[in-house]
């Protein structure tokens, strides 16, 4: 399903949280609002936590390290994230109107803390060749299990190129995926599939994908869409790169030049 989500009057948007809402995605994820000057800390004793800017300039400290992120829009491409294993207490400070995401998950393992910043990132451009380029995208991965494997969670955006599709054909996987939606104009829409329902994507919103669900995105021609894409591991099972089977009406398409 999609929510159409509001900040609270903390500057706190809840885009789902372990155990109350959306408790099937297994995550909690959070977005803060921040007003020049503000501060906020978050610290959990049992979840991992990554923090990633999507706009604006903030300093992050954690263990008595403290470092800057600064990020103009999403669309920029040049993100800054911090992720920290349990009992990190991590404090920002903001400088500027800034926004920053926080994804959560339960996580017994210990690792040492990891600041990414944008040359760490991967890019990787889908579809430009296919369907006469329209799935055309870039997908960044911040991590996964890949280069962090004692994490619980993984963590990317997706740049939708105006009138394109991404996540396509269409998938499923059995790891629970969320994506929320940024827009380069705030009046920017999409559409949502997920199983054999669709929404209007829209700024700020979310997606909330389950097992068995196929799941793919497009957006509206003149608008470029960004969704922060991030999934929870399931024990036994990790998130992989090749961990997605395609309807199998559609599969064709992933032969097709």
């Amino acid at each position: 399903m999609l929510e159409q989500l509001t900040f609270d009057q903390n500057g706190v948007k809840t885009v789902c949280e372990m155990g109350s809402f959306h408790p099937e995605m297994r995550m909690t994820i959070r977005v803060k609002r921040f007003t020049p000057g503000e501060a906020y800390s978050v610290f959990s004793e049992t979840c991992e936590t990554a923090f990633l800017i999507l706009y604006g300039r903030a300093s992050v400290t954690w263990n008595g390290e403290t470092r800057e992120m600064q990020r103009a829009t999403p669309f920029e491409k040049s993100p800054y994230c911090l992720h920290v294993p349990r009992g990190v207490r991590v404090t920002i400070e903001a400088a500027e109107a800034t926004e920053i995401l926080y994804e959560q998950t339960d996580n017994e393992r210990d690792f040492a803390p990891v600041f990414y910043t944008p040359d760490m990132i991967l890019y990787q451009e889908f579809g430009k060749g296919q369907w006469g380029g329209a799935g055309h995208r870039v997908v960044s991965t911040v991590f996964d299990y890949d280069n962090a494997p004692y994490s619980n969670m993984v963590l990317g955006e997706v740049f939708n190129k105006p009138g394109k599709w991404s996540s396509y054909p269409p998938h499923h996987h059995p790891q629970p995926e969320v994506y929320y939606y940024q827009f380069d104009k705030p009046q920017g829409f999409g559409a949502c599939f997920n199983g054999d329902d669709v929404w209007k994507s829209v700024q700020g919103s979310a997606c909330y994908v389950t097992d068995g669900n196929d799941h793919e995105q497009v957006v509206a021609p003149g608008y470029e869409m960004c969704y922060i894409w991030m999934v929870r591991h399931i024990e036994g099972d990790p998130w992989l790169k090749t961990s997605r089977f395609y309807a199998p009406e559609h599969e064709w398409l992933t032969k097709v030049d």
